[in-house]
């Protein structure tokens, strides 16, 4: 398993193949990951354990719902999204394996690139 740690908390890569990764993202309460989307990468979060709040464009908007436990929502590539953690956090993504396709539109640890 691979740890990488992050701002907003750290990553455990416990599956990795040509054809899919498993996560799981530990996010700390109050904290974010950026404003992103990707442009191959197909994703699907599952909240194991805290609560979160998931922004996903919707129509052309930003809709915002609470996710508890149990819950999942999938992420299609080219979809603007960002979680943000109301508690301490430990979500499993599961995702195609296009793991450095993040573009970042806003981000409050300053990872966004200049174009």
């Amino acid at each position: 398993m691979i740890r990488v740690d992050k701002p907003w908390g750290y990553e455990l890569h416990w599956a990795k193949t040509d054809r899919y990764v498993g996560k799981i993202l530990h996010v700390k309460a109050g904290h974010a990951l950026s404003l992103q989307y990707h442009n191959q990468k197909d994703e699907t979060i599952y909240l194991y354990s805290g609560k979160l709040l998931f922004e996903i464009e919707r129509d052309g908007q930003l809709a915002r719902q609470e996710l508890r436990p149990g819950e999942a929502v999938h992420v299609t590539p080219k979809t603007v999204h960002r979680m943000t953690a109301i508690e301490d956090c430990d979500v499993f993504e599961v995702s195609t394996p296009e793991l450095d396709d993040v573009v970042r539109l806003d981000d409050r640890y300053g990872r966004v690139e200049k174009q």
